[in-house]
């Protein structure tokens, strides 16, 4: 029972997330076509941009006071309709492009690492 009141919790986390991306909430300065869920907080200058013949090559951080599942039901709602098809709860394609979020070991607050790599 509790494993589902926490799987409903996180449903509803994630749909009025969603809501707030598609009524203008913040999106990466590096991506500029990839949301920033509420709640994080980009992290200006721990990331890098790399121009190859392949494609682009992104990285961009960002922290918050959130839980992991809210972060990847997130992601999981919010991605699709922009066009990503999930491989795995933290692996998306689109196009030529590869969407990893990788998730940062430390304190308190969850870091999130967005790597965009072309295929």
């Amino acid at each position: 029972m509790e494993r589902l009141r926490h799987a409903v919790f996180v449903a509803i986390f994630a749909f009025a997330a969603w809501l707030s991306v598609a009524h203008g909430a913040g999106y990466l300065s590096s991506i500029p076509d990839l949301p920033l869920m509420p709640g994080l907080a980009e992290i200006a200058g721990a990331g890098l941009e790399f121009d190859d013949p392949q494609g682009r090559i992104v990285e961009a951080f960002a922290s918050g006071r959130v839980e992991r599942a809210a972060v990847i039901a997130f992601y999981r709602a919010t991605l699709p309709p922009l066009g990503w098809s999930a491989l795995d709860d933290t692996r998306y394609r689109r196009g030529r492009d590869h969407l990893l979020l990788d998730f940062v070991p430390g304190s308190g607050d969850v870091t999130v690492r967005f790597l965009l790599t072309p295929r």
